[in-house]
């Protein structure tokens, strides 16, 4: 096949192509006043042992880095004109700091620079585009000797490929590449030179996943799980596979023998299987696992043996070994909304101090429309629907309940919209997960859909920034449903707003700040302290410019220390409150303070005043007043040491 060198000229002859090619990069040379004896005399060296250039590439590795300084340019020069293509062993290791003065004028300049001018769209930085243009597509032009328009996947496989042996061999990081690599194979999709983006590695195969599991045991496990792909999203079936390996791994530990789930007996498998669930460390933190994290490896399990039993599957047990209250009862929590002060700040944080801006408005318009995060990232840039005469509204799509909602959006929620839509990177339609169709995703970042890694990065960068403490993304969506609560928002519109399914889900908010409660709080309060006298004035205000109760009208004529108040004992006399009122700040501050000092003749007044706090915290126990009690103890103590402390000095 005849050969054509970069100027068009045509020939079968390998030493008059490598003619041509001399004279080129002798012209070359004159052209950039980089002529010199030197490197003349290295080209016409290299042409006179390698006619063909090509040749000179099936040399070991260590000869072909073993060129010397005149002869590299040389080399350089005919790889940019598509005059040899060395290997990717070869472009690996050598450091081409001087690509982009040798590419100018070169048949790949065009070919890289439409790469470039591509990614700058995406949004890359200056920074990123040239190191990525000079690792990736400029080696993959010199290579394969293709135009960017032939260049494949299989081609980005064959370069990762090279990478990893690379690393293999000499022991160096190759990280840096793979990620260059990613960048490629986005503006080569947005390009439209790809079909599609790069993908990650997703879950590892069931069979390898259940690998500790006994044979026939894993089994039945995959088949289950194979069978709920079909209905479950291939996140759920992921996690259902995680908790039955850990059912699946205990039991080949406590009885390898056991050869079928149908086999299981409650007393010998299923008891110390949940026994031993209160002492499972977590595998990533090491702690002990969460009642929430045994609640649900309970529920998978049970799930697993209920469905194989209904679908009338031969592996299923006899006989029910999981029962209902096996199942561990998780706390009744409420939402974890942010304080207002709080939310301010943070809101505040992403709006001054965004590290990453995109994510940052991502994280504000979340909190303003109570998304959840995959709603969030599943937003289309069609999003906004304008109805005349009833404002403009957000279409969430389907997530976690599988429903869409409209929720009404504000002018600063638009702006919101606005301002990301003007960030957002912009390309070809990517793949929706969902429904796989070609969609235009509101929030996307250097040619891809905005990850949540790195909203969470973003939400962690502004909490430390605004002096706070872990904030979760969820917060924001508890947060606002508690300030619709708050404002009075009817239930069947929280669940609307919310894309609840069920009114349950939507009361959990409405126990937080129940109006009624606090109405019946306020009444029975007012109530109990219309019980108490009313307050007869003396005819000489106290010094604090208060009127003072006279001891009996508080008392009923009874002994102060069996009223129904707060009660404080003083070495000079005793304090009454309301029970609204709290105790009192000041109570026996001074018998408390490290400074105050007894003598003799206190010590009577001292043990008298131990005696009535005995009979005080007695008196507390049985109101059921735990902390007033516990007052009455610490000075109890106090009086003790002071009592002791006085005997010893005067002994």
């Amino acid at each position: 096949m005849p050969h054509a060198n970069a100027y068009g000229t045509s020939t079968t002859d390998p030493a008059a192509r490598g003619g041509d090619l001399l004279g080129a990069y002798l012209d070359r040379l004159a052209a950039t006043g980089r002529g010199s004896p030197p490197y003349e005399r290295a080209a016409r060296r290299f042409f006179q042992s390698w006619p063909d250039p090509q040749d000179w590439a099936a040399l070991p590795l260590a000869d072909r880095l073993a060129a010397d300084s005149a002869t590299r340019p040389v080399i350089t020069f005919l790889m940019l004109h598509r005059g040899l293509r060395p290997g990717y062993d070869y472009l690996l290791e050598r450091k081409f700091s001087s690509i982009w003065r040798e590419l100018v004028g070169s048949p790949l300049q065009d070919e890289v620079d439409r790469f470039l001018t591509a990614a700058e769209e995406l949004g890359f930085s200056m920074r990123v585009r040239l190191s990525t243009g000079s690792q990736v597509p400029a080696r993959l032009l010199i290579q394969t000797g293709r135009s960017i328009e032939a260049l494949t996947v299989a081609d980005l496989e064959q370069f990762a490929a090279a990478c990893q042996e690379r690393a293999r061999r000499t022991g160096t990081s190759h990280r840096h590449y793979l990620s260059a690599i990613s960048n490629t194979h986005r503006v080569l999709y947005h390009l439209g030179i790809l079909g599609t983006l790069p993908t990650c590695a997703g879950p590892v195969p069931l069979p390898e996943r259940l690998a500790p599991v006994t044979a026939s045991i894993r089994a039945e496990m995959i088949a289950y799980l194979e069978r709920k792909k079909a209905t479950c999203q291939v996140k759920t079936v992921s996690a259902m596979a995680t908790r039955l390996k850990h059912f699946g791994v205990f039991l080949t530990t406590i009885d390898p023998t056991l050869a079928s789930v149908g086999d299981l007996d409650r007393r010998r498998h299923i008891e110390p299987w949940l026994a031993s669930l209160t002492e499972t460390l977590s595998d990533k933190d090491g702690a002990p696992i969460s009642i929430g994290d045994r609640n649900r490896r309970v529920l998978a399990v049970a799930t697993f043996l209920t469905d194989i039993t209904e679908w009338g599957w031969d592996a299923a047990p006899a006989r029910k070994v999981i029962f209902r209250d096996d199942i561990p009862k998780l706390p009744q929590l409420l939402p974890r909304y942010l304080p207002v002060d709080a939310d301010r700040a943070l809101t505040q944080a992403l709006t001054d101090q965004p590290g990453n801006e995109l994510a940052a408005l991502a994280l504000r318009l979340q909190r303003a429309c109570g998304l959840r995060i995959g709603e969030l990232l599943d937003l289309e840039l069609d999003c906004v629907h304008q109805i005349e005469g009833n404002g403009a509204w957000l279409k969430v799509p389907l997530g976690k309940m599988g429903t869409e909602r409209m929720v009404p959006l504000d002018m600063e929620s638009l702006d919101l919209v606005d301002k990301i839509t003007a960030l957002r990177s912009h390309g070809r339609p990517m793949a929706h997960p969902r429904y796989r169709r070609p969609a235009q995703f509101l929030l996307t970042h250097h040619g891809r859909r905005l990850g949540q890694q790195a909203l969470r990065a973003e939400l962690d960068h502004a909490a430390e920034a605004a002096g706070l403490g872990h904030v979760t993304s969820h917060q924001l969506r508890h947060t606002y449903a508690t300030a619709l609560v708050n404002a009075g928002v009817s239930l069947q519109a929280l669940m609307a707003l919310l894309g609840h399914a069920s009114a349950e889900m939507s009361l959990r908010y409405g126990r937080l700040f129940d109006s009624t409660v606090r109405t019946e709080y306020e009444r029975a309060l007012e109530l109990a302290k219309q019980q108490l006298p009313a307050p007869a004035p003396l005819t000489e205000p106290s010094t604090s410019g208060r009127t003072q109760l006279p001891l009996a009208d508080i008392t009923g004529g009874k002994d102060w220390r069996a009223t129904p108040l707060l009660k404080s004992r003083m070495a000079g006399g005793f304090c009454l409150r309301a029970p609204a009122q709290g105790a009192c700040a000041y109570a026996n501050i001074c018998e408390h303070c490290p400074s105050y000092r007894a003598n003799a003749s206190s010590l009577p007044i001292l043990a008298a005043q131990r005696v009535d706090a005995q009979a005080l915290a007695r008196d507390a126990e049985e109101r059921g007043w735990i902390s007033e009690a516990e007052r009455h103890h610490k000075l109890i103590a106090r009086l003790d040491a002071l009592i002791a402390d006085t005997e010893a000095s005067t002994g």
